[in-house]
């Protein structure tokens, strides 16, 4: 089974590729893939259907978890399987000549339609819930790709959107169910749960299995849609005609089917499953057909009559008795069969004709007689015309409500609504066959193109196995037995399964279901003869009993409801949003915690007694948040900020954390030389200060949450009720980290899947910063100056060689001690009043000595403070220097690998961290401990964490180089070209004038 999965979408990926080089016949290669799966499905028969019951295949997936590949193939995944791989192989048989040669994206389409099939497949042979769900949305996805596939149209669009929001939502709710049933049994397997049902209902846990049931069904009446979510499936005719007749007729809808099917043998007792499947499926069979009776075009009356047919089978499947079963099953089979059929006709006269109007089509079985016959076997057998499968079946469903209406007032009313929707049934299969194939007064013959063999092949070869199928009900009544026999009771005098269940057969004598048949035929040929009176009374009925209407009025409401409330909550200002913020975070812990009346715990301390500087630290950061909030000039706001980050950092040393105060303390320098390059494009004061009739309540909102924090954390720690996991990271550090830094270990071996996922969204953040900024590129384009000296400027792509950069830079070289080895010199191309050569000075005596003690923190940081974070922020801020020192081009010279290729560099040498032990048979980023002896060096011991570290500093050390190229060196050149351009183009940038004039001279 997992094979027949893996080849489909194996399959499915390549498509696109078949179809450029062989065009549409790459269906056929496409259709080799189910019809070789159903060979192989029909060679599973034996071990079926042997005494040694189902054939299971199961893959650990996470144990930990209960999740797990398990596949299951029963009785009722064999029939199905039948049903989703014979008739996908035909239908993409059948869109070889369906498709024009000139049609556009049809690799796109084919791919599409084999992973649904395979998708199909895996959700009817799925034994997990989760893994069911999986496939279940994955149909869903595929079906709004299907349904759209003419992009252009609006009618797709928006008939893909619907279909994929009512199934979507009604799938969420299943979801919930699924989890709940799970839960409930212990267990996620399918068939462990059915065999536990009995317990389940009954149990402590009825109540919560019934209310999971009921939300299971939500799911499947919206796939398969039932009243009042039917109006998704005819607005979903906007597909091309064979996603109708494959996912619309004979295999997604019949998903919701399948679900009850699956479920009824343990659940059909819970309290609600019988109003739901039987009120439901009543109210879609009967709705479903009076709408099918006032259509025009005959594509739509196939697509209300399959949401007639749906719901007929839900009732027959859900009613939970042997005879149901099997008749739900053989009536699921013969209406894949002559529905397909009749989409694939469907197809045919409007491939042939140009429309699908019943008041257009004339004469068309003149024109083709083998096509009307096709069509006419497929419509007799969906109105349960004798010798056909439909017969058969239909014949059985009758029998078993016969039984059923045995039960009571409400089987009465059950049986009578089955007979009205038959008949209903029949007048509408009548009303196809006229209005497709009729000739009409007064209307001129349709011209209509000769049908190819290859083009009737598919729907032709449906309508023969329709035949077969009723003339010999035999094989299909033997593959349904075993699934009827899950319904068989227990009581002495009930009879062998078999019995209960009874058989299918063309001819069971004369008997109740068979009398009704023929009231069915006759009622239905008078409604069809008398059409005119049954318009009459239809348009009488108000236009407003319309569902599809009631879902745009909701979809309507809540648009008009999401703009009114984003409209009072999205207002742009940054108080607002900061109060409602903040109130929150306040509100929600305080009233949690006055809840739990729990008192404070005893051992509470204003000040370490131990360490009397942490009043200087506290006095620092207090001063610091104070003078913040008074400040007047955006540089000094900055500046106060970052000194509560350093009290902050000297909170940590003092407590005996070097490792978090090391990292601050870098952090915090690095965000504050982010600011400040940035604050360069925006006035130097600040002039929109806080304040007005608000004051007030903004600074209570400030201190209440900074008081609700500090308690919440009080309350936090004195919650603990077990012991701390911390507790154990120093022994799992050393024994199995092989370090002596608990915090680096932890960040690099312990919790090396939350650190991978953070440098991730550090990667992420910065190509966000460098695609708002960098139009084009990344900031890339300044040339190094070897360059501009060995005149290959001109050689570089877009590059002026008499452009002001260049010209800068061969200015500067030229007063270069050494034109091989030019250090800082990019500074002589600053304005006299920013250089410093002080500055430039001391940035030739640390540059390099920061670099090394970069490095030795990376690679100290296993067994002492550092690690690969701090390293990185270190080499980080000695570029930061050099670029403070000798300005953009300096930083271009310093670094000739461009952030973004250290960023993926960085990810790859983490990612590659955890997959080579992978590949070598260990585990995700398991860590090996390496001891060897080396000349000079001595005894070395290596652990292979280190190159996961590695890849964190390099990612660090790209992040801060985009950070310096985004707010450091574009904002330069901005400000050197709008200085140097004429005063009748240039652009306020939001720096002062000063600044401008100063630039200028």
């Amino acid at each position: 089974m997992i094979t027949v999965l893996a080849v489909h979408f194996a399959v499915a990926a390549v498509a696109p590729f078949l179809f450029r080089a062989w065009g549409r016949n790459a269906f056929y290669a496409l259709a080799a893939v189910p019809a070789a799966s159903f060979f192989w499905l029909l060679l599973q028969h034996g071990a079926v259907y042997s005494n040694s019951g189902p054939v299971d295949e199961v893959f650990p997936w996470i144990p930990g978890l209960k999740l797990e590949f398990a596949f299951r193939m029963d009785a009722l995944a064999w029939v199905m399987s039948l049903l989703v791989l014979g008739v996908g192989a035909l239908v993409l048989v059948y869109c070889a000549r369906y498709f024009k040669k000139k049609d556009q994206d049809l690799g796109g389409f084919g791919a599409q339609l084999l992973a649904f099939a395979g998708a199909m497949f895996g959700l009817v042979v799925a034994d997990d819930l989760l893994l069911l769900f999986i496939f279940w949305e994955l149909t869903t996805i595929l079906s709004y790709l299907l349904i759209g596939f003419a992009r252009t149209r609006l009618a797709a669009r928006r008939s893909a959107l619907q279909a994929l929001m009512v199934t979507t939502a009604g799938g969420l709710a299943m979801l919930v169910g699924l989890i709940m049933l799970g839960y409930s049994a212990g267990t996620y397997r399918i068939s462990a749960i059915l065999a536990q049902s009995p317990e389940l209902v009954a149990g402590p846990t009825g109540s919560a299995v019934g209310a999971a049931v009921v939300l299971i069904l939500v799911g499947a009446i919206t796939k398969s849609a039932l009243v009042p979510f039917h109006f998704w499936l005819p607005g979903a005719m906007a597909a091309p005609t064979p996603v109708s007749a494959y996912l619309h007729a004979a295999a997604m809808v019949k998903a919701g089917i399948y679900l009850v099917a699956r479920l009824a043998p343990g659940f059909a007792e819970t309290p609600y499953w019988q109003p739901v499947v039987l009120g439901l499926g009543l109210a879609t069979m009967l709705v479903g057909g009076y709408r099918a009776l006032r259509q025009t075009d005959i594509k739509l009356i196939l697509a209300y009559g399959t949401v007639s047919q749906l719901g007929f089978l839900t009732m027959v499947v859900g009613l939970g008795t042997p005879d149901a079963a099997l008749a739900g099953l053989a009536m699921l089979l013969a209406h894949g069969l002559f529905k397909a059929t009749l989409f694939l006709v469907v197809g045919i006269i409007d491939h042939q004709s140009g429309t699908r109007d019943v008041r257009k089509l004339s004469g068309v079985f003149t024109s083709s007689r083998a096509l009307g016959i096709v069509a006419g076997i497929g419509a007799a057998s969906m109105a349960g015309v004798p010798l056909l499968a439909g017969f058969v079946a239909k014949e059985s469903v009758l029998e078993a409500f016969v039984h059923h209406a045995q039960s009571g007032p409400w089987g009465m009313v059950v049986l009578a609504g089955i007979v009205l929707g038959s008949i209903l049934t029949f007048a509408y299969s009548a009303r196809f066959m006229w209005g497709a194939f009729a000739a009409k007064p007064g209307v001129d013959r349709t011209p209509f193109k000769a049908v190819r063999p290859s083009f009737l092949a598919a729907p032709a070869l449906l309508s023969l196995l329709t035949i077969v199928y009723g003339l010999w009900p035999a094989p299909v009544d033997a593959w349904i037995q075993p699934y009827a026999a899950l319904f068989a009771s227990t009581a002495p005098d009930a009879g062998t399964p078999a019995e209960q269940a009874g058989h299918l057969a063309l001819w069971h004598g004369m008997t109740p279901a068979l009398g009704l048949t023929a009231a069915t035929f006759a009622l239905g040929l008078a409604m069809y003869f008398g059409h005119t009176l049954v318009a009459r009374v239809q348009d009488r009925v108000p236009g407003w009993i319309d569902s599809d209407r009631a879902y745009q009025y909701t979809i309507g409401a809540l648009d008009d409801t999401a703009v009114w409330i984003t409209g009072r909550t999205q207002r742009g200002s940054l108080y607002f949003y900061l109060a409602v913020i903040l109130s929150v975070a306040c509100v929600l812990p305080l009233v949690a915690m006055l809840a739990s009346n729990k008192p404070l715990p005893d051992n509470l301390y204003f000040i370490d007694p131990n360490s009397p500087l942490q009043l200087v630290a506290a006095a620092g950061i207090v001063i610091g948040a104070l003078a913040a909030v008074k400040a007047n000039k955006r540089f000094l706001a900055v500046l106060m900020v970052s000194v509560t980050g350093y009290g902050i950092a000297l909170m940590f040393a003092l407590q005996g954390a070097p490792d978090l105060a090391l990292t601050q303390m870098l952090v915090e320098t690095i965000i504050l030389v982010a600011f400040v390059l940035a604050m360069r494009s925006l006035p130097a004061e600040l002039r929109d200060r806080t304040g007005g009739k608000y004051r007030v309540v903004r600074v209570i909102i400030g201190l209440g949450f900074g008081v609700t924090m500090i308690f919440a954390a009080i309350y936090a720690m004195g919650a603990r009720i077990a012991t701390p996991v911390s507790l154990e990271f120093p022994r799992l550090a050393y024994e199995g980290g092989g370090g002596l830094n608990i915090v680096n270990v932890t960040l690099v071996d312990i919790r090396v899947w939350d650190t991978f996922g953070e440098i991730s969204v550090l990667a992420l953040a910065a190509t966000g910063v460098a695609s708002l900024i960098f139009v084009r590129s990344r900031g890339d384009r300044i040339l190094m100056s070897a360059d501009v000296a060995e005149g290959t400027v001109g050689r570089h792509p877009g590059v002026d060689p008499g452009s002001r950069d260049a010209a800068a830079l061969a200015i500067s070289r030229k007063f270069a001690a050494s034109t091989r080895d030019a250090w800082i010199v990019a500074g002589r191309t600053l304005a006299p009043e920013r250089r410093s050569i002080i500055f430039e000075v001391v940035t030739r005596l640390i540059f390099h000595s920061m670099i090394i003690f970069s490095l030795y923190l990376l690679l100290a940081g296993h067994n002492l403070p550092g690690g690969g974070f701090a390293g990185g922020l270190t080499a980080g801020l000695a570029l930061t220097i050099r670029y403070l020192a000798g300005g953009r081009f300096e930083l271009r010279e310093a670094t000739p690998i461009s952030a973004g290729t250290l960023l993926g560099i960085g990810l790859a040498t983490a990612a590659a961290s955890g997959v080579v032990p992978l590949l070598l048979g260990g585990q995700v980023f398991q860590t090996a401990i390496i001891e060897l002896w080396l000349p000079v060096f001595g005894d070395i011991k290596f652990v292979t964490s280190t190159i996961f570290d590695i890849g964190v500093y390099i990612v660090v050390v790209g992040l801060v180089l985009d950070v310096l190229r985004s707010l450091g060196a574009e904002i330069d050149e901005n400000v050197e070209t709008q200085a140097t351009a004429p005063a009748e183009e240039q652009e306020p940038l939001g720096v002062p004038a000063e600044t401008t004039a100063r630039g200028q001279s």
